[in-house]
């Protein structure tokens, strides 16, 4: 009997867990009762975001390299330009979470925005392949959809989540520099 139902299920409920708690941080970090509230939930806990920028970084990561490694599903060009992004993510969580450097996101977020850019172009075309102006030359088709979790949940959906949500805890490791910097103020 074979995993890769279920996997690639949990992967997608995990895309779309992620994407809301994006959505629910970027509103956080929006309004300054939100970041009063954040500032009180992480009391004690600053390095948490750290931690969870890792974790989302190693499933993303893992979750790649099963598609292609263990299930034996190629990745298209546009696919290699995610991980190219996402890869270098799962050190740079790793070294910051390991030196609580909240000042990682200077390196981290431009990665994490160029993979969404990226992975948003990928979803665009995959959906309406009309707007294809790269023409992948390697490997699988970059509008091609293999994977549609609950219908909608492609791969590169999967991969723009995790670099939206990423790019959410980047900003929030940004604000608990600048508070930290500022003596707790904002």
């Amino acid at each position: 009997m074979s995993l890769y139902p279920g996997i690639v299920s949990a992967l997608g409920g995990l895309a779309v867990v992620a994407f809301l708690l994006a959505l629910g941080l970027a509103f956080a970090l929006s309004a300054s009762d939100g970041r009063g509230w954040l500032r009180h939930a992480l009391a004690g806990r600053e390095g948490t975001p750290l931690a969870l920028g890792l974790f989302v970084a190693l499933v993303a990561t893992g979750g790649s390299l099963y598609l292609s490694e263990i299930a034996n599903l190629t990745p298209c060009e546009l696919c290699w330009y995610q991980r190219i992004a996402m890869y270098p993510l799962v050190p740079l969580w790793g070294i910051a979470l390991a030196r609580r450097d909240f000042g990682a996101w200077r390196y981290g977020l431009p990665l994490s925005l160029a993979g969404l850019a990226i992975s948003a172009y990928h979803v665009t075309i995959q959906w309406m392949p009309a707007l294809d102006v790269v023409r992948c030359g390697v490997g699988a088709p970059c509008t091609a959809r293999y994977v549609a979790v609950f219908g909608f949940v492609s791969i590169p959906t999967m991969a723009g989540a995790a670099f939206v949500f990423i790019s959410m805890l980047f900003s929030l490791a940004r604000l608990i520099e600048k508070e930290a910097r500022m003596g707790g103020v904002t």
